[in-house]
């Protein structure tokens, strides 16, 4: 984790205005995480950010759970978000990747990956480090999935970029009963 506290808490049910109490009504019946709480101070904010992240993750995203849940991922631990990767390794074993892959997540394309999910990696990868892909990379891609599953995989790795930088910046902090990755301490 970035930060060892958080630049401001989540909020608390009792604390919550009207606005803030239903930008939070879709995650009810159930607990309501960190993330949430905390954007919940930008209720207006919190709401859009919910139907473009509902999109993402989605069946109308085209690409398959298990290679958005790549996509998250990689992008997690690139950005350092131990609360991305934390959240979304849960996600990630539901989705059908195993314990073993999440953990060749973190060495990259070239960590025994069958082509496809090589792709989505690389592509990731350049995004991160240049907010483009490369016609190389690109043909890669798209030798493996849809125009649309492309397209999907970009949209991906953006919303969790911007996810990162705002869970990292605020510093929002585990939920209760989860364990960061050793290999995220000190970031």
């Amino acid at each position: 984790m970035r930060l060892t506290k958080p630049r401001f808490e989540p909020l608390s049910d009792a604390e919550l205005t009207p606005e803030q109490a239903e930008a939070l009504e879709d995650f009810r019946p159930g607990p309501v995480l960190n993330i949430f709480r905390t954007l919940a101070r930008a209720p207006k904010a919190l709401a859009r950010f919910n139907a473009w992240g509902g999109y993402v993750l989605s069946r109308r995203n085209d690409l398959p759970p298990r290679e958005r849940e790549i996509v998250i991922l990689r992008t997690g631990w690139l950005c350092k978000s131990g609360y991305e990767w934390t959240q979304h390794h849960r996600i990630g074993l539901r989705e059908g990747l195993t314990a073993e892959e999440i953990e060749r997540i973190k060495a990259g394309a070239e960590a025994g990956w069958s082509a496809a999910d090589a792709a989505l990696i690389r592509m990731t990868d350049e995004l991160h480090a240049d907010q483009f892909v490369t016609d190389a990379a690109w043909a890669e891609l798209a030798a493996h999935f849809t125009p649309k599953q492309c397209m999907d995989a970009v949209f991906t790795a953006g919303q969790y970029t911007q996810v990162s930088m705002f869970l990292n910046t605020f510093g929002v902090q585990l939920d209760a009963g989860q364990t960061l990755d050793p290999d995220l301490k000190g970031f």
